[in-house]
């Protein structure tokens, strides 16, 4: 059986061992490129090779560059492959995989050091034993970067490209951060040039083997943040010599400021001031942090559980996004949602999911989600204005109860008065709790203008009847705003 070696170039002094032995006792060598820095040791060398350069020019496009590389391996039986660098793009590797598989013959990939690695170890006093990320930009960077690895990012082969990564660590590191630019010499031989990270895209040697290299930093020395730092500095006000304020708390004694925080976004959003939104949406979020690190601490659940369960619900609900499932407007999206959280949660009945939702809520936003649960099961008025009778029949038995006395069924019939309300409220489309707080906020308004008209007039309400100050209401009223 004949036998493709794929063996990865990188320089002579970093190669593996296993990538450099296979390459110097081959029979039939083939190089990628014999115009790459990394391959003057061999030719050097002078021992016999061949290259793929012909094909790079013959071939119009990759499929076919790949495929005519493939079979110029298989038809030369025994033979070691060297590309250079980490090795073979996924393409060719699958190519010359098929390729092989069809006729019978072995394919071994050795591993490589890459890049990354050769250029790192050029760099005097680095750790080499320190944990790293090892990037490559033509595959498309991450979403999401740990600046506290030491960070290895290889083919910088344009100015564009450098660009682009400049600007992706840009969102984790200061533009002054320093790194190192490691270039390949025509010898093979990196040199490594101690640069700040705005000038990453300044430089004059762009190729394949270009890679920069920037230390990992240290805790609280950056200018922006991640979820992982808020974790760990979550973890580090819970530990021993920490805070001891932090360290006290539990979930039932940070409620209330889990409230709290809740409601000051939601004052930022009404305010539409996006300043305060950004800083009240981080206090929430340490709040979400904490509870998830009380039960790290206590080995129940981490942040990633509290993370995976949102994200596997999210991808779950909506099938119209990750699955095959047609909707055709935003009301059945909520249908739909609907029916995969009964499923979900297993619900048998539409009275199971009406107790499914927290007693602690708002009353008025309780009273209209457990309105909504009837109403999918088909229980509802077929519009607002055949739900406003309701109100008023309400309104009168709420009169015969004040006029008969008696608390509880005044109480029973307040309730039933304001459920008719947001019942309306709710076929309107309609928020009660956000139709409330404007009207409270128009009449605390309204109120402060009728008491500075007052004021101006008469000096102050004191003495003043109910009537006096209502016409002074409805003059208020009647003005313009």
């Amino acid at each position: 059986m004949n036998t493709i070696t794929i063996a990865p170039l990188a320089t002579p002094g970093n190669m593996t061992e296993a990538a450099k032995s296979a390459i110097c006792t081959a029979g039939k060598l083939f190089l990628q490129t014999a115009l790459h820095p990394s391959a003057q040791w061999i030719i050097k060398s002078g021992a016999p090779f061949a290259t793929m350069d012909d094909l790079y020019e013959q071939c119009c496009d990759f499929d076919q560059l790949n495929d005519a590389i493939a079979q110029r391996l298989i038809s030369a039986g025994d033979a070691v492959y060297a590309p250079p660098g980490r090795g073979l793009g996924a393409e060719q590797l699958l190519a010359i995989r098929k390729a092989a598989e069809a006729v019978g013959t072995r394919l071994i990939s050795l591993p490589s050091c890459g890049y990354a690695e050769a250029a790192m170890a050029s760099i005097p006093d680095f750790p080499l034993n320190a944990q790293k990320s090892v990037l490559c930009p033509s595959n498309g960077l991450p979403t999401v970067i740990d600046p506290y690895l030491a960070l290895l990012i290889e083919e910088l082969d344009t100015p564009i490209r450098a660009s682009e990564v400049k600007l992706a660590l840009g969102e984790y590191y200061p533009d002054d951060y320093p790194l190192w630019f490691c270039f390949m010499e025509r010898s093979g031989l990196y040199t490594a040039a101690r640069i700040p990270l705005y000038e990453l895209d300044r430089q004059e040697q762009y190729f394949a083997a270009t890679c920069c290299i920037l230390p990992a930093a240290e805790p609280g020395t950056l200018p922006r943040s991640g979820m992982e730092d808020l974790m760990r500095v979550m973890r580090r006000l819970r530990a021993p010599g920490g805070c001891p304020w932090d360290a006290e708390q539990t979930h039932s004694t940070l409620r209330t400021s889990l409230i709290e925080e809740a409601y000051e976004v939601l004052d930022a959003i009404d305010r539409d001031d996006m300043d305060a939104l950004c800083e009240e949406l981080g206090d929430l979020l340490l709040q979400v942090v904490f509870h998830a690190v009380i039960e790290e601490e206590r080995s129940v659940f981490n942040f990633r559980d509290v993370a995976s369960g949102i994200v596997n619900k999210l991808v779950y609900r909506h099938p119209h996004v990750f699955g095959a499932v047609n909707v055709q407007n935003s009301d059945e999206v909520l249908f739909n949602w609907e029916q995969l959280k009964k499923e979900e949660k297993h619900f048998s009945s539409v009275t199971e999911t009406m107790y499914a939702v927290p007693a602690v809520f708002p009353a008025l936003m309780r009273s209209a989600k457990i309105q909504k649960k009837a109403a999918h099961a088909g229980f509802d008025w077929p519009c607002a204005q055949d739900a406003m009778h309701k109100i008023a029949e309400e309104a009168n038995e709420l009169a015969e109860a004040i006029t008969d006395g008696n608390p509880a069924w005044i109480d029973e019939e307040c309730g039933d008065l304001l459920f008719a309300t947001v019942n309306v409220i709710r076929l309107l489309k309609r928020d009660p709790e956000a139709m409330l707080r404007q009207a409270t906020d128009k009449f605390v308004e309204r109120f402060a203008r009728m008491e500075a008209l007052i004021q101006k007039e008469r000096g102050n309400m004191e003495n003043m009847s109910l009537e006096q100050m209502d016409e002074y209401w409805d003059r208020v009223k009647s003005m313009k705003n």
